[in-house]
């Protein structure tokens, strides 16, 4: 196993390519989880982590749609949802950096 903190950066940053793109913020980090897993140290916990924030912010989509139609209270959801999924890639991408342990709240444990 090798250490390679860029890899891990580029992986929690790829979550990002939802906002342009539209699509590839589960895919992307997916991929490079699975591929990378066994041969990066630390990328088996660190992808595990971003797999299930991602799963579980599209869980959390799911529950704002139906929401808004009441009172409105689903886009509130969702603009928090925007805010959460581009700030925390960012922040346990510097974490990553400087060798922490990222954090990601309100994940569900698909994976474990």
């Amino acid at each position: 196993m090798r250490t390679d903190r860029q890899l891990l950066v580029i992986t929690h940053l790829s979550q990002l390519l939802t906002f342009i793109t539209g699509f590839g913020g589960l895919i992307v980090p997916l991929i490079l989880w699975v591929t990378q897993k066994d041969s990066v140290l630390e990328m088996d916990d660190q992808g595990k982590r971003i797999v299930n924030f991602q799963l579980s912010l599209i869980i959390y989509a799911i529950i704002c749609i139906p929401a808004i139609l009441l009172l409105g209270l689903g886009i509130v959801g969702l603009i928090v949802l925007g805010i959460i999924s581009f700030i925390f890639p960012i922040v346990n991408a510097i974490k990553a950096s400087n060798g922490e342990s990222p954090t990601y709240p309100l994940s569900f444990n698909f994976i474990s």
